[in-house]
């Protein structure tokens, strides 16, 4: 019977497309109550960043996030994996390691058997264990669609802590993961899915940026984000924006899946591409409809968007080169003119 069901069919999001909107959230987090200063936080959410961090007094500070979402994959086991990378993810973005998860599931149970969700959870330990951390408990609810993710905390060095509002004008940028997920679970939805790209989509989405931990050795690495549901241009921006900064990027050198000229003439991109560009399309200059498909593809457990200060790069692309990571800069950073927030060439 397992086999049979295909998680997708239950949900109406997908992955981190069912993001709210960058537009729609800053409405929510809008608040006139004001929250009490603690001079231990330093990320909060005011930041805009992967996670929050708390000073622990001992020159070492506790990063705390957590991720959940709907299905992007039929498979149970794979659900649980992708989940589960895409929350620890964060941890690495800010240069951390993970330490410890706790789970958090929502379950259609008149729908959908306690064995699958068995399965979800199954998955999850898997990718918790490769992070090297326990899956210590969590939560669980009745609820219509079929929801999981988990709370992480992990743990940094405070001068190695890396953020997404501290690039520097002249930092070249790099992705270490392709583009194009979003893309291809929306074709995966309306069985368009080639064999040979579901198998890559699960890979990537499986595959943990333990490279972020690595990373925040380097003093010349200035600025870190992973790229998830708004896209390489809405957390480009982000950055952009937290650093006082804008950014030129040449869209040939972007990685991304080879396959996805593909799925775009079927028209197979995510609703979520088009909340995307609604929330910051204003501030990015003239492109292409395919570069705007590509570049706000909501992506779920993407890769690391890495600023790093150009006496750095032969230091940093020989790491990548060791990670087996994409190794050419897309981009550079620059000092904010009159302008459009980003370029693309």
């Amino acid at each position: 019977m397992n086999e049979e069901i295909r998680l997708t069919q239950y949900s109406h999001g997908a992955g981190c497309g069912c993001k709210i909107s960058p537009a729609i959230l800053d409405k929510i987090l809008h608040s006139t109550v004001a929250m009490p200063a603690d001079p231990r936080l330093l990320v909060g959410n005011d930041k805009r960043d992967d996670a929050a961090v708390l000073d622990l007094g001992n020159g070492s500070a506790l990063i705390s996030t957590t991720d959940f979402f709907m299905p992007i994959v039929d498979d149970a086991f794979d659900f649980g994996r992708i989940a589960s990378a895409n929350a620890i993810s964060d941890v690495y973005a800010m240069g951390g390691k993970p330490v410890l998860a706790i789970a958090i599931l929502g379950w259609p149970i008149e729908k959908l058997p306690p064995e699958t969700a068995q399965r979800v959870l199954e998955g999850s330990r898997a990718i918790c264990a490769e992070a090297g951390i326990t899956l210590a408990g969590g939560h669980s609810i009745d609820c219509p669609e079929p929801v999981f993710g988990l709370a992480v905390n992990g743990i940094v060095n405070i001068p190695q802590l890396k953020q997404n509002s501290t690039a520097t004008a002249g930092c070249r940028l790099y992705l270490t993961k392709a583009l194009g997920v979003g893309i291809l679970s929306t074709a995966q939805k309306r069985g368009l899915l080639l064999p040979e790209d579901a198998a890559l989509a699960v890979k990537s989405m499986t595959t943990l940026n333990k490279a972020g931990a690595v990373f925040a050795a380097l003093d010349s690495v200035k600025a870190m984000t992973d790229v998830t549901g708004f896209g390489l241009l809405g957390h480009l921006a982000e950055m952009c924006e937290g650093s006082g900064l804008s950014a030129t990027i040449e869209f040939d050198k972007v990685p991304m899946i080879a396959s996805l000229p593909y799925y775009l003439e079927r028209n197979c991109f995510p609703g979520g591409t088009q909340r995307n560009w609604s929330s910051y399309g204003q501030k990015i200059g003239a492109v292409s409809d395919t570069q705007k498909y590509v570049l706000a593809d909501p992506q779920t457990s993407g890769g690391l968007l890495v600023a790093v200060a150009p006496e750095g790069i032969e230091e940093f692309e020989g790491l990548l080169r060791e990670q087996g990571l994409p190794v050419s800069p897309f981009g550079t950073l620059k000092a904010q003119d009159e302008g459009p927030l980003i370029n693309v060439t």
